[in-house]
């Protein structure tokens, strides 16, 4: 299995953080056979070209990624057939959306992105699954009732776009958001993913995976190696 993350700033992360794909590549390596997973991608380092992971003895291999500040679906259509053909991913685990709604474009307009994105990675591997991840709303939409609804509403439609589009030699899955998603507990400034925040995105990747596709296992906590 070659995992390519994809997403924006609450995946790339920033100085000083772990990230949920820390997390998830402590998961993926505590419960898959040795050898059996592979973290791929063009980049790896943090936000600002940072190699300061919280944990220096993350391996450089699996720092992996394919992710960017302000990024979206509507960055990531245009160079995902290249990336998915060049490191031979076969499993995405995608989070993008968020910047999309609140910066670029509305629910509709984002899911055609969206779509078009699996369309390229598919172009480039017509056997790629990826597991998406709904839009986690951050503290804007508390103020902002207009942005709230629009992620509400791209969530709907990302759930049956992936329904629709999900095919047997290609699986699509949607994870389930973290219940109770709570930006004082859950981030550190409202929006980027905290230690617990971490740990509760990394679980909903790795817990579809196991369900759906009975890969790695239930996911546990554990503490930076």
């Amino acid at each position: 299995m070659r995992v390519l993350f994809v997403g924006d700033s609450m995946t790339i992360g920033a100085g000083g953080d772990h990230t949920w794909r820390y997390r998830m590549w402590q998961h993926l390596t505590r419960t898959t056979p040795h050898g059996s997973c592979a973290i791929v991608g063009p980049r790896t380092a943090l936000h600002e070209d940072s190699h300061a992971y919280a944990d220096p003895g993350f391996p450089h291999h699996a720092r992996a990624h394919l992710a960017g500040w302000g990024a979206g679906w509507l960055h990531m259509a245009p160079v995902i057939e290249e990336t998915v053909a060049t490191y031979r991913a076969d499993t995405l685990l995608v989070s993008l959306g968020l910047i999309d709604l609140g910066f670029y474009a509305d629910a509709e307009q984002t899911l055609a992105n969206a779509e078009l994105f699996l369309a390229r990675a598919r172009a480039a591997n017509p056997t790629v699954r990826a597991v998406l991840l709904p839009v986690i709303p951050n503290v804007r939409a508390a103020t902002d009732p207009e942005f709230a609804a629009e992620c509400v509403r791209f969530n709907t439609l990302l759930a049956k776009a992936v329904a629709e589009l999900s095919e047997p030699r290609s699986p699509l899955l949607l994870a389930s958001a973290p219940a109770d998603w709570s930006p004082e507990r859950d981030t550190y400034d409202g929006t980027h993913p905290s230690a617990e925040g971490e740990h509760r995105m990394a679980a909903a990747f790795a817990e579809a995976l196991h369900q759906a596709w009975d890969v790695g296992g239930p996911y546990r906590a554990a503490p930076a190696l």
